[in-house]
């Protein structure tokens, strides 16, 4: 079979000017069909705080939020078993007819969610019900993913499978900019009432549309030329999962594409626009509006280098373009979000730097703030302090104190310090208690607010330019590590099993490296109260992909698999 992207002598042929007729249709068909998938896909997470209170009402903020996060995180555990479905299926019968379902799939999901009854109308039946169609929807792109680079990267010709799939590449920040903009329409057209009420249904019912569109489109598209090939000469495989995962040599390559390529690469993307959009509406109380601006701002101007990313690394390989990417995320991920919070919130970072916020308790008093069935009640006396502070986003330090004392939080230092006991609330009724805890965070509240610490971000003096700098900088990273991945992982593994075997480590790193990214951060945010330490996670594992990739793992560029 011809090799479909290097010429015999192994050399790479120099990328021609402009891309013809036929393969811009193979592009933008498959680019826009996806470019709707990860629309429909990240909807959830754009709307998470607004879902948690439609659906999970029932139990206590925190933990609704916390568990919203946990049922956004449930769509991307289950991407890797779509990629072992729809894999399998994709190199039993075709890449085309494959995509096809996952996006009837995926867009009909999105649109139930949109019809959806809320907690209060159907009860504990709203979740539920949410939660399996968050399931579908992961199915759903666990199989599309992987197709649609295939596809691509089956009609490129020779040279030019980076350039060619990274306009795939584009598809998953353009579907959470299209989200994104919807969103705001939506906002803006409406009061934020009307919105939390039942605006918010709108770019989930829009999904109808799209998928209509996505469906025509890819209906006129043919199979993938190396597919046919291979089908002709009778070389398909008979058990695509046997042979990409049960025999050790190809085993071994997905293994090693999983924590030296996708691993890093997901962190570096979920935490250079999703974490960074929680980080400026949840931590820095920046104006859901002006957050998400700020990211569609930094996305619209980072975009088009996922395409010189992608083109460069037909020129310089992959890997390297890659592991830089990550390399530079863990250096700097720590100071520029700490510049984040210097130029969104100045009034929020002088406080903390001139009155830090101590929570003085017996360690056996605190307890993991978390309660998926809401049944639990958190009424020690440390815990009415964390609820509190964490509930404000304020960040603080622990101290232990003697066992069996009552906890007090400690606003400032030296001299100056307002130390403000808390009370044990476990043996209250619950009219007393409530008492108690309005009395309580009245006094720490007005102490909080008397030692700079602001309710809400001042919208007047957040600097925009140098905000939208820094998350066009955190873009930018994401089109290095993202940009060349699929042509990567197209290289890495043979025409026959290729849909399987590069689906498979894409969404393990993608669902469960990144996915999981969300709420991993905030539970260590929100354990240690310092507002930085969820960054450890994506610096950590991006740390690991630049170490393994780099030792292990070949550049395929001018000599990728057949």
């Amino acid at each position: 079979m011809q090799d479909n992207n290097n010429t015999g002598s192994g050399a790479v042929v120099a990328p021609t000017k402009g891309i013809d007729a036929k393969h811009r249709r193979v592009i933008f068909a498959s680019s826009l069909g996806t470019v709707f998938e990860w629309y429909d896909f990240y909807l959830y997470g754009a709307l998470s705080a607004v879902i948690s209170r439609q659906f999970f009402s029932g139990v206590n903020e925190t933990t609704g939020f916390i568990f919203a996060l946990l049922a956004f995180a449930a769509g991307f555990f289950v991407r890797p078993f779509g990629a072992l479905v729809f894999g399998r299926l994709g190199d039993l019968v075709g890449r085309k007819y494959t995509f096809l379902v996952t996006i009837v799939i995926m867009g009909v999901s999105t649109a139930l969610v949109g019809m959806l009854p809320n907690y209060a109308t159907i009860g504990v039946a709203a979740p539920i019900i949410l939660i399996v169609l968050r399931l579908l929807q992961g199915l759903a792109l666990g199989g599309e993913y992987g197709g649609a680079a295939t596809y691509v990267a089956e009609h490129a010709p020779p040279g030019r499978r980076g350039l060619y799939t990274s306009w795939i590449q584009t598809t998953a920040t353009l579907g959470l900019f299209l989200s994104l903009a919807v969103i705001l329409l939506c906002r803006v057209s409406m009061s934020e009432a009307a919105f939390n009420d039942w605006g918010w249904r709108i770019p989930f019912l829009l999904s109808i549309i799209l998928l209509a569109v996505s469906v025509y489109i890819r209906l006129q598209l043919s199979e993938s030329p190396v597919f046919e090939e291979i089908k002709s000469e009778g070389k398909l495989s008979k058990a695509p999962l046997t042979e990409a995962f049960g025999r050790w040599d190809n085993l071994k390559i997905v293994l090693l594409a999983l924590v030296g390529a996708t691993a890093g690469q997901a962190v570096v993307w979920y935490a250079g626009q999703f974490y960074a959009l929680f980080f400026l509406e949840k931590i820095l109380q920046v104006e859901a509006k002006a957050a998400n601006l700020i990211i569609a701002a930094a996305l619209l101007i980072g975009t088009p280098a996922f395409i010189l990313f992608g083109a460069l690394s037909d020129r310089i390989g992959r890997k390297k373009i890659i592991l830089t990417g990550c390399a530079l995320a863990a250096l700097t991920y720590f100071p520029l979000f700490q510049g984040l919070t210097h130029y969104a919130n100045p009034a929020f970072e002088r406080a903390v730097a001139t009155a830090p916020v101590t929570v003085v308790a017996d360690p056996d008093d605190c307890s993991f703030q978390f309660d998926p069935v809401g049944r639990k009640s958190f009424r020690t006396s440390c815990d009415v302090i964390k609820g509190l502070l964490a509930k404000r986003g304020v960040p603080y330090t622990n101290e232990a104190a003697m066992p069996a004392t009552v906890a007090a939080v400690r606003i400032g230092s030296g001299a100056n310090a307002t130390i403000i006991p808390s009370f044990a609330g476990a043996t209250l009724d619950d009219a007393t208690f409530k008492a108690a805890s309005e009395k309580f965070g009245a006094t720490t509240l007005a102490t909080l607010a008397t030692a700079g610490y602001p309710a809400k971000a001042d919208m007047s003096a957040v600097n925009y330019p140098m905000v939208i700098l820094i998350c066009t900088i955190l873009v930018l990273y994401v089109t290095m590590v993202y940009g060349p991945i699929a042509a990567w992982l197209v290289d890495l593994f043979p025409a026959r099993i290729r849909y399987s075997s590069m689906s498979l480590p894409y969404h393990i790193g993608n669902g469960w490296f990144g996915g999981f990214l969300p709420v991993t951060s905030f539970a260590i945010v929100a354990a240690t109260g310092n507002i930085y330490n969820g960054l450890w996670y994506p610096v950590v594992v991006a740390t690991l992909t630049v170490i393994i990739g780099g030792l292990f793992l070949r550049e395929t560029h001018d000599n990728p698999e057949k």
